[in-house]
Parts: C-alpha cells; structure tokens; sequence
C-alpha cells in the first residue's frame, strides 16, 4: 500500500497498477478460488492470489481454456459483487492495456494520459456490459473494446466538420413513422401486448443499451437463462410484428384483441409458475418465459 504522502499517479493506467497492487500486497492479498472456474481447465486447484494468477496466465499464452474459463468468473464477479473485483480483474488485464497503450501512442502528438483513460474507459465498459459471457474468449473481447476505444480517440481527432449553414442542408427533416426511435417502438409494444410493462425496461437497457444480463436478471429474480429465454421469446413477437405491420401500422381490432389475449396468458402463466415454486437455495426460482 502506498504511504499518504505519496502522490497518487496521473496516469490512469499507473493509478490501475497503484489499485492492485495494494488489492495484492501482503499481509492480506486478495485472492480467487480456481475451483470456481470448473474442471478439465489445466488451471490449479483451489485458491491463488489474484498477481500470482496473472503471472500464471502471463506464463500460459496458449491455455485459451483456462483463460476462458478464469475471466468468466472474473467477469460475473465484477458485475455482480462489486467495484473491489472491478479493479481486480482490470489488474489481471494491465499487461495487454498497456501494449494497447504502447500500440496507439506511437505517432500520437497528444497527452498520452487520455490514451491510456480511453483504453481503461472501453474495458470497464466492455467488462460492466459489452461482453457476453456465453461467447467465447470474453478476455479477448475486453482486449479489443480497450484498443477500439483509444483508436477511436485517435480517429476522432481534428474530424469535426463544421456547419455553416444547416438550412442549406437537403433532404428531408421531419423523421418518419415510428421517428427513428427504437424506444418509441418498444413502448408500441407494450402498448400492444407484445411486451409485457413489466419486461420494458429489462428489454430497453438489454437490447438497446446493451447492458450486463446477469445484474439485470439478479435483479428480476430470475436466472440468466429465464432472461435470455424470455428475450429470444420477445424479439420473436416483435420480429413478426414488424414484418406485419403492426408496429408501424394500424393494428386492427381482431388483431389487438388476440395479443391482449395473448399477454393476459403469460401473465397468468407467470404467476402461476411463480406462486407454485418454493426455491430452495441450490435451485433458484424459474419464472416463466
């Protein structure tokens, strides 16, 4: 742990290595249980303090299973129990941010500081959400938002195009039916019965904000599988409403009489599953999809 008259570094990158090293630093260095991670991996067993894990991936390039299988759970820990994993597992990746910072600060003539704060930016981002952890090789994908991000800071340097006259741009200005607007097809959804209101913001911050599943199906109080289950189901109704007509068109009578009919069912369904299940701890409730 650095004393308290010792300044904290600039660079976001050193403040990262700063982080864990005092997560690390004896006498009480954090550590994760391998066991966690499932067998047939090639990783050792039991616990391993998190800079003798990074040295034991560092010294295994070619282990893509365990790898895989080790930032899973890194993963689903940082989403799930809170910021003290986030900066452990942002800790274990600090080699490769840093070659992505070397990589992109060769030719750059500005602060190599907001290199290095767009390329932890994309890999928080990636990690709080981007990534999905069915895929596979969820390292490597952290990997590549942290370098898109500092590239895109260098791509976006000196592009702005300014306008002088915006009424002198052509082509139309008023957006069409449904405006544009993703949200304002979900909401017709609802309105529609496709979606249930209950299912709104979930679906929202799932499909359009491109959030974690797991906090948000913790949340719910349903298993990441319910979730993506009960999302396939909704893309489904919403894809045929689509190719329809129904949620840029006028649904008919009949028509909004059989999907109210239809979410008055799974609302029945839901709440019958739910009141008849008692989970136990080893088998958390399975609500309907």
């Amino acid at each position: 742990m650095a004393s308290s008259d010792t300044a904290w570094p600039h660079s976001p990158l050193d403040a990262l290595d700063a982080a864990f090293v005092a997560l690390t630093c004896e006498p009480d260095p954090m550590t994760f249980d391998l066991d966690r991670c499932g067998v047939g991996t090639g990783l050792p067993r039991g616990d391993m303090t998190l800079s003798a894990l990074r040295d034991w991936l560092l010294a295994h390039p070619h282990a893509y299973k365990a790898r895989a299988a080790v930032w899973r759970e890194l993963i689903l820990r940082a989403r799930l129990d809170g910021p003290t994993w986030v900066v452990a597992a942002a800790g274990l990746a600090l080699p490769a941010l840093r070659r992505c910072a070397g990589q992109l600060r060769v030719g750059w003539s500005g602060d190599a500081h907001d290199i290095d704060s767009e390329i932890l930016t994309g890999f928080l981002a990636a990690l709080r959400d981007r990534v999905d952890l069915s895929q596979p090789a969820p390292y490597a994908s952290l990997c590549m938002a942290a370098w898109r991000a500092g590239f895109e800071l260098r791509q976006s340097v000196g592009e702005a195009v300014p306008i002088d006259d915006v009424e002198r741009i052509v082509g139309p200005r008023t957006p069409s039916v449904p405006y544009g607007h993703p949200d304002l097809l979900v909401q017709r959804a609802v309105q529609l019965g496709l979606l249930d209101a209950c299912d709104e913001q979930p679906y929202i911050d799932l499909r359009l904000g491109r959030r974690a599943t797991e906090p948000i199906a913790a949340a719910m109080g349903i298993t990441v599988d319910a979730l993506r289950m009960r999302l396939r189901r909704i893309d489904e109704r919403i894809a045929r409403a689509l190719a329809n007509g129904l949620l840029t068109g006028v649904a008919s009578p009949q028509a909004a009489a059989e999907l109210a009919a239809n979410a008055s069912h799974r609302q029945r369904t839901r709440t019958a599953v739910a009141t008849s299940t008692d989970p136990t701890p080893e088998e958390p409730a399975r609500l309907a999809a």
